[in-house]
């Protein structure tokens, strides 16, 4: 696969090729990011049971315009709706409704601010009242493996290093990693080059440079990784319905390692939410 170096006209389309990109980009990635990930610690009062998926939507397509931001998911390939909700057995993809979360629910969102025209995407799962135990290791232990997988970014580490962090945290505690979904390059194109995989051998695969934004976004199921599309034409879910839990930063490649776009600006980045 090819690098480019970003240029505003490049920046703009998708070409298949690796783009490279400056401080400019970075501080609008900032930007976008700062306001996708404020959006989510905004939610965290307000996932609960009873609560329908219809209503924290709402809630996310207020904020988003409020902050000067676009939620990009709306009428993105014919989708309705300002994020993704996806519940317990849900892996990705799940669309807002007047279902409401029940108590023991575990959800993750996902939220897409586009500000200046560049996409902060970022998920985060949250707990409706008390889960099990079992819904919340799967919880914590994708958290870590999201972060175990950022952590092994830098210029000359490779995808396969970053994907080979996360499948052997993961795996280590018996879960499996979705291979169906991967995270993408992003930036003033929703969904660029390159393709990130969330497992993988380490050493292998695609080098990292500096410049390089994308997004880190694993899926880990409680059972087997094989995955179902309801006939909605969006919602991917567990085959055997074992829990699925998922979380999401956009990250760029520094000329040292990694920043993180998406970070919580209150430390909120994992459940329990205080």
């Amino acid at each position: 696969m090819n690098y480019i170096t970003a240029t505003p006209a490049t920046a703009r389309r998708s070409s298949g090729q690796v783009k490279l990109h400056g401080a400019e980009a970075f501080e609008g990635m900032r930007k976008a990011g700062r306001i996708a990930a404020a959006c989510l610690d905004m939610l965290t009062e307000k996932v609960a049971p009873g609560v329908t998926t219809a209503e924290l939507d709402n809630l996310v397509y207020d904020f988003v315009l409020a902050a000067g931001a676009i939620p990009a998911t709306i009428f993105y390939r014919g989708y309705r709706h300002s994020s993704c909700t996806s519940i317990n057995d849900v892996i990705c993809h799940g669309i807002p409704a007047d279902r409401q979360l029940k108590d023991g629910d575990i959800v993750n969102i996902d939220v897409t601010a586009i500000v200046d025209g560049w996409h902060g995407d970022t998920s985060r799962m949250y707990l409706a009242g008390e889960p099990p135990l079992r819904a919340r290791k799967l919880v914590d232990v994708t958290y870590e493996a999201m972060m175990r997988g950022i952590a092994a970014i830098k210029p000359g580490a490779t995808t396969g290093d970053l994907g080979h962090a996360i499948q052997a945290f993961a795996e280590g505690h018996s879960y499996s990693v979705v291979r169906d979904f991967c995270g993408h390059g992003v930036g003033r194109v929703f969904h660029d080059a390159p393709n990130v995989l969330h497992y993988g051998q380490a050493g292998k695969g695609l080098a990292f440079k500096e410049g390089m934004i994308f997004t880190v976004e694993p899926m880990i199921n409680a059972g087997k990784p094989q995955v179902k599309l309801k006939p909605d034409g969006w919602t991917a879910v567990s085959k055997d319905r074992s829990l699925s839990a998922q979380f999401e930063h956009t990250v760029g490649v520094t000329a040292t390692g990694v920043e993180i776009f998406t970070q919580s600006p209150t430390g909120l980045h994992k459940p329990p939410y205080a």
